[in-house]
């Protein structure tokens, strides 16, 4: 029997005292099959105008509606818009970038891939600052206008969602999945953001993992604890903020807005591992509109005993870094929840080998559309838990028909060889789906 390490997405909430042990899937109920569509697909990649250099993490959004997707580690993206397109632009946009619209009927949409190229906005930090700016203020200012900046009201959204655990440079396990989620009004601390799945696929191949099995638990679920402001109790509340230093660092363009960068880190009479990063935020709303930031790991001993809840005798696992990315969209006036991405890496030690073997764990989501109409919670039998494992669950929604019919991640390169080199486990899965 292979001997497990099971592992916790770190989020701010289930950083401490969560359960890592693997449950049996439970009865969570399919979504009834959607009338067939038809779809154009626009690939393209996003670069830097001047460098030429790919820009990772852009935003790519239909400017008449909620559809949008980001680029890879490539500066690259994939949309796909229902047909025949009513839509008429793309929004192109980056931090520190000029936003660029494109009309969509100017690109190519035959597999060729687009080339967009941004321009970055320089901004002069002495041409906004007319008084003294103190860090801490923007930041208690932000915090207070939580509630009126983002919604008040339930949204349902639709999302695309992957895993990946790559062992040293391999791919080893690969999920994604079409997710919808419940988000729940910012203004109420009681009501909980929900998931469920609604077609998904994986590929592994165990075999490259030696006797090690990492899992991530909580898949989207996690995800979503990301969001920040509406999970705010370790960084965004008033409370929170007598742990940390503040310092305005510049003031760029996000989305075609001002925006003031304040670097964040814990004090140093702080003894609690926290957290640290950038906030974004929006000059003429406070909103905060991006978030980058990592879990301090100094202390190496507590660090693993947050992380780690079960490892094999003679076996140690120390987490190397944790970095994480959540962005939101401004529309009328509102902010909404627009993607995070959880990075965690990890060096496993044998007592008896005499080389180590470096594991990296990623999970991201993608808003690719929302509404605020007849928004319904999941009945609990529907949902994804805390205690599910994504990629036990994902099988029972596969649907290898289905895939094409939704915005996804575009996949980086070491993806695509992974996915074409378990391509032959990956048809055999889905015929004895099928054959079920």
């Amino acid at each position: 029997m292979k001997r497990i390490i099971q592992i916790s997405t770190i989020t701010v909430l289930l950083i401490m005292g969560i359960s890592v042990e693997a449950t049996t899937a439970g009865n969570v109920g399919k979504k009834s099959e959607q009338d067939p569509q038809s779809y154009i697909t626009i690939k393209g990649k996003v670069i830097d105008k001047e460098t030429g250099l790919p820009l990772v993490f852009a935003s790519i959004s239909v400017k008449e509606n909620n559809v949008a997707t980001i680029t890879n580690l490539d500066g690259e993206f994939s949309i796909k818009l229902p047909s025949p397109v009513t839509a008429k632009n793309l929004e192109v946009s980056f931090v520190g970038y000029k936003n660029q619209t494109i009309a969509i009927s100017t690109l190519k949409d035959d597999g060729a891939k687009n080339t967009i190229s941004l321009v970055a906005a320089v901004i002069p930090i002495q041409e906004i600052i007319v008084k003294p700016l103190y860090p801490d203020e923007i930041v208690e200012k932000a915090i207070n206008l939580i509630s009126k900046n983002y919604p008040a009201i339930p949204n349902l959204m639709t999302s695309f969602y992957r895993e990946t655990i790559k062992k040293n440079r391999t791919y080893v396990s690969i999920g994604e999945a079409v997710v919808e989620i419940f988000k729940a009004p910012y203004d109420n601390s009681f009501r909980f953001d929900g998931s469920r799945i609604y077609k998904g696929r994986k590929n592994s191949n165990v075999d490259k993992m030696d006797t090690v099995l990492f899992k991530l638990q909580g898949g989207p679920v996690t995800s979503l604890q990301l969001d920040l402001v509406k999970n705010p109790e370790s960084v965004l509340t008033n409370e929170a903020m007598g742990q940390y230093i503040y310092s305005l660092s510049n003031i760029v363009e996000v989305d075609n807005r001002r925006n003031y960068v304040i670097e964040f880190k814990q004090k140093p009479s702080v003894e609690t591992p926290m957290f640290f990063g950038k906030f974004y935020i929006d000059v003429e709303t406070h909103g905060i509109s991006e978030i980058e930031f990592g879990f301090d790991l100094s202390n190496k001993e507590l660090a693993t005993s947050m992380f780690i809840r079960r490892k094999p005798m003679g076996m140690d696992v120390t987490p190397t870094a944790a970095n994480y990315l959540v962005k939101y969209r401004e529309q009328d006036g509102k902010w909404y929840f627009s993607y995070s991405r959880a990075e965690v890496r990890f060096k496993v030690d044998w007592k008896k080998k005499l080389f180590n073997t470096n594991y990296t764990t990623m999970s991201e989501i993608a808003i690719t559309d929302r509404t605020e109409e007849e928004v319904i919670k999941f009945a609990n039998n529907q949902k994804i838990k805390y205690s599910d494992i994504f990629t036990d669950e994902v099988s029972a929604f596969a649907d290898p028909q289905y895939w094409g019919d939704d915005n996804v991640i575009e996949p980086d390169q070491s993806i695509e060889t992974a996915i074409r080199r378990l391509a032959r486990t990956l048809k055999f899965s889905d015929r004895e789906q099928e054959a079920k």
